[in-house]
């Protein structure tokens, strides 16, 4: 096993939140590419913005690190539409994989025909084009049985309306990194609502992200089976350093 063959290096702050200006912003995606490219890491994972501008380093650099980016982020609630421009704008741009936040909120009040509808649509939008797609269902903001539900409802949707796709090529991914849960509890992946998602996924891959800081935490996610950690500490996990990040 390769540890960077499984590290989704992570920066999705934006300006406003990091309190850097956009330029200083641009540098820090920069910096964090460099990164991942010396450290043959398997992919950088940043805001819709940066995609385009990231594209052609890594291009010109002759790479082969992957470029993700995220959609309808961090809400998961701007509607088809919203997603559906999005999406093809990041392909147009040129990102490889495309990290959906699922309308959670939408499947928790039983309005399951409109969350169905977003993930068939947009899965098949990104499939087709050759793209990883990636279901971030926010474990922080679901009951366990929630958790569950959402990914056996992800699983059956691409298991049968996308029966002509890899469906390996979809993953369940934990969170955002972004909830606020009451008290600072934990809002990422921890052990138990990995194994409920692994549990329930079927052929669907399962991302862990949020909360994965150190080299021993992300071996033992690997263990557990996902395929993929996001993660802003990826160069401190290769290394075996600590970090202070908090996703």
């Amino acid at each position: 096993m390769r540890l960077g063959d499984y590290l989704d290096s992570t920066y999705l702050k934006t300006p406003k939140q990091s309190g850097f200006s956009d330029s200083e912003t641009l540098e820090q995606v920069h910096k964090l590419t460099n990164e991942a490219i010396e450290l043959g890491l398997f992919a950088v994972m940043v805001r819709p913005d940066y995609v385009y501008s990231l594209r052609m380093m890594i291009d010109e650099k002759g790479s082969h690190v992957k470029l993700g980016t995220v959609i309808d982020f961090p809400e998961g609630n701007g509607g088809l539409n919203a997603k559906i421009s999005e999406c093809q704008k990041a392909i147009a741009d040129g990102a490889d994989e495309l990290d959906f936040v699922v309308d959670y909120r939408t499947f928790k009040n039983g309005n399951l025909e409109k969350v169905a509808e977003e993930i068939e649509v947009c899965s098949l939008i990104g499939l087709k084009n050759g793209k990883i797609v990636k279901w971030i269902i926010e474990t922080a903001a679901l009951t366990d049985q929630e958790i569950v539900e959402l990914t056996q409802f992800i699983r059956e949707i691409i298991e049968t309306k996308l029966k002509d796709y890899p469906s390996e090529n979809v993953f369940v991914k934990s969170s955002t990194g972004f909830f606020q849960t009451p008290n600072g509890e934990p809002n990422g992946a921890n052990e138990h609502v990995i194994r409920l998602m692994l549990e329930n996924s079927g052929s669907l891959s399962v991302k862990a992200s949020g909360g994965v800081r150190t080299k021993e935490e992300a071996e033992k996610m690997i263990a557990l089976g996902v395929k993929r950690i996001g993660t802003s500490s990826a160069k401190q996990i290769v290394s075996g350093e600590k970090t202070e990040e908090n996703y």
